[in-house]
């Protein structure tokens, strides 16, 4: 299958590793130019490209860019095939990506950007820590394994995301659509807590949709102080406990 990705964080270039590393052709893209990304795709049959070229053929597009850039990829994804199934990835922390007055109003995060980037999202791969998608995904089946939330409004479309998911190492729980996809926004018990899919799917029906900002910003409020540690086990129990 043909992936462009467009953003080689942490997530952008785990996910494109791991899918290339399965067969699938990745194309990916950042903000700084092909070249910039000689390190992040060297070994790898990853094609280093510009944003353009990334999704002129794509299959499926995953969005993997700050929140407050999606925007700006209007104009990108207008070259794409109108077919192509396009992922994101991106978490709104108004902290860093400055208050979006819909988003503040209650709109839900990916509702916000499918408008901006004018296509029909699947939102996946947002719910778990960089450092979770590097050393925990195992093969399906594997006891325990651990679930992370979809949503869109194509069941199709979600069912060959999740086929997507399962390669990285994770099973998959619909959380529904896109109306309902701030059950896994941060603040929420489904975000970055690792769950079985049977917990996963306990934890999105308690989500409380007044209460996830607060929580978010409380969790990022842990994080800022200045003896702070973060690593994944800490950062797993704290979205547990200040979400719950």
């Amino acid at each position: 299958m043909k992936i462009g990705i467009i953003g080689a964080g942490n997530i952008g270039a785990l996910v494109a590793k791991k899918l290339n590393a399965a067969g699938h052709q990745v194309k990916l893209a950042n903000s700084r130019g092909p070249e910039s990304l000689a390190d992040t795709v060297a070994g790898t049959g990853i094609e280093a490209v510009t944003a353009e070229a990334a999704v002129r053929d794509a299959e499926v597009i995953i969005l993997s860019v700050p929140y407050a850039k999606n925007p700006e990829l209007a104009s990108v994804l207008a070259g794409a095939p109108t077919d192509a199934i396009v992922v994101d990835t991106s978490n709104y922390y108004p902290a860093r990506d400055s208050k979006i007055a819909d988003v503040e109003s209650g709109k839900p995060e990916t509702v916000w950007a499918s408008e901006q980037v004018g296509r029909p999202l699947v939102k996946a791969w947002n719910a778990l820590l960089a450092q979770t998608l590097a050393d925990a995904g195992t093969e399906p089946g594997t006891a325990n394994r651990i679930a992370i939330p979809i949503s869109g409004d194509d069941d199709a479309a979600k069912s060959l995301v999740s086929d997507l998911v399962s390669i990285t190492g994770f099973d998959t729980v619909d959380a529904g659509t896109l109306e309902e996809s701030w059950r896994l926004q941060p603040g929420t018990p489904a975000y970055c807590t690792e769950l079985t899919a049977e917990e996963l799917k306990a934890a999105l029906a308690a989500a409380d949709k007044q209460r996830a900002p607060k929580n978010r910003d409380a969790i990022m409020a842990s994080f800022s102080k200045p003896d702070a540690e973060f690593t994944r086990t800490i950062a797993v129990e704290t979205n547990r406990s200040l979400s719950a």
